[in-house]
Parts: structure tokens; sequence; C-alpha cells
């Protein structure tokens, strides 16, 4: 049996800022890079938390659109915070960006994260 795996390129987010690809396709599951509050075309990081939370939930829909996905599809998010003090903002996002039953979650306070965001969330989702 061949290792097949599908590589997941749109303008529709970010571009990679580093030596990855936006997203990975293999077995049926789509496995998303973390996305940052940059904008999808200009590449500019938004100012503030809630800018940038509302950019990386921007950036989570152009992925999954991209591959014909809506956010019922998403299984699984990991939430890089560089302050869990602002984790209930991202609760109150996660009630108007998903409906229940909610994917699984992971949150993870961080020192850092790239281009100075504050908040960056992955996902992956499945068909």
């Amino acid at each position: 049996m061949s290792f097949e795996k599908k590589i997941i390129s749109t303008d529709k987010a970010p571009a990679a800022v580093g030596t990855y690809s936006q997203g990975v396709f293999h077995n049926g599951v789509y496995y998303f890079s973390g996305q940052i509050g940059l904008e999808a075309k200009s590449g500019e990081m938004a100012n503030g938390f809630d800018a940038q939370l509302e950019n990386v939930m921007k950036n989570i829909d152009g992925l999954l659109e991209s591959q014909g996905l809506t956010r019922n599809n998403i299984i699984k998010t990991t939430v890089f915070m560089t302050d869990l003090a602002q984790f209930g903002k991202v609760n109150e996002a996660y009630t108007k960006f998903f409906t229940a039953p909610f994917p699984a979650r992971s949150t993870v306070q961080v020192a850092a994260l790239p281009k100075g965001a504050v908040v960056e969330i992955e996902v992956i989702a499945a068909k």
C-alpha cells in the first residue's frame, strides 16, 4: 500500500509564513496548520486579541471553504494562547463560530507565537 497525501494550498487563507503547508489531506482527514490573526489578502496582523481572534476564525473558514467543507466538518481544534486570561473570549467566539455538538478541543498557553500573534488555532476536519 502506498502512502498518499494531498497538499492544500489556497488564497482564501494567509500563505504559510514558514516551511509548512496550509494543510494536508490524508485518508479522509484534513489536517490544517494553525491560523493566526493575519488578514488573508494583505498578510497584515490584526491589532489586539479580539481582532486577531476574528481573523483566525475567518482564516479557518477560508481553509474549509477551499476544500468544500464547513465548520460542521471540524472534529478537533487546538488553541494556543499567550495569555489564558483571554480564554473567556475564546469560549464566546466558539458559541458564535460553532453549534453544538462542539468539536473536541485542547487549549494551551505558550510563551510566544509567530509574528507576535496572541492566539493561534489549528483544526482537524473530516468528511
